[in-house]
């Protein structure tokens, strides 16, 4: 009589066990897959799934106090760049920077920031004269110069001195042809004028 009634309960009976067994082997198993991240400190953390922030190399040298090439955020400014590499040291041309360094300058990859020394000229450096046929020693680093130095160019106006600001970096002062920021006819009347670093 008993036999007649397992066999008659047998089908639900094993569905329940079988649902137990189930219900238990889920919170087990839900228990192992908790992030870990608020008692250990392991797994990712919620930053890096949500905010992933492109990075970009910067060259920094000349007179700050801990020249080299950083990491830095995209959107970066050169204050940002000079911050990381120590500050300005003491012997920072101190009249350029106030003059000529755009410290909210947008930075790009391979971007280079230089800091001129203390009475420092040459290639790229300000030296007080602006760029023009009547000074031909003076040169224009194309990716430093400021608005108004771009302009002084011959055949350079406001749009396009804002055309070669956007186009920054360049490796060579050909890519201003290359990227078609100045036409062939206006690239030869500056190409002396400019330098590059």
């Amino acid at each position: 009589m008993l036999k007649e009634r397992l066999e008659k309960f047998k089908i639900p009976i094993a569905l329940s066990l079988l649902g137990i067994v189930l219900i238990i082997g889920g919170t087990f198993a839900s228990g192992l897959n908790k992030h870990p991240t608020t008692s250990s400190g392991q797994g990712f953390p919620k930053e890096s799934l949500v905010n992933s922030q492109k990075m970009i190399s910067v060259d920094v040298s000349g007179a700050v106090n801990r020249p080299g090439v950083y990491k830095l955020n995209e959107g970066s400014i050169v204050e940002d760049a000079i911050r990381v590499g120590g500050g300005f040291s003491d012997s920072a041309n101190k009249e350029y920077i106030s003059k000529y360094l755009n410290m909210a300058q947008k930075l790009s990859d391979g971007s280079k920031v230089y800091v001129p020394l203390t009475g420092e000229t040459g290639p790229g450096v300000h030296t007080g004269s602006s760029v023009s046929a009547t000074n031909p020693q003076s040169k224009v680093n194309i990716n430093t110069s400021t608005q108004a130095e771009l302009e002084a160019l011959p055949g350079i106006g406001p749009v396009t001195a804002s055309k070669i600001i956007s186009g920054r970096p360049y490796q060579t002062s050909d890519e201003l042809v290359s990227k078609k920021v100045v036409s062939k006819i206006i690239f030869e009347k500056i190409k002396d004028s400019l330098v590059v670093y």
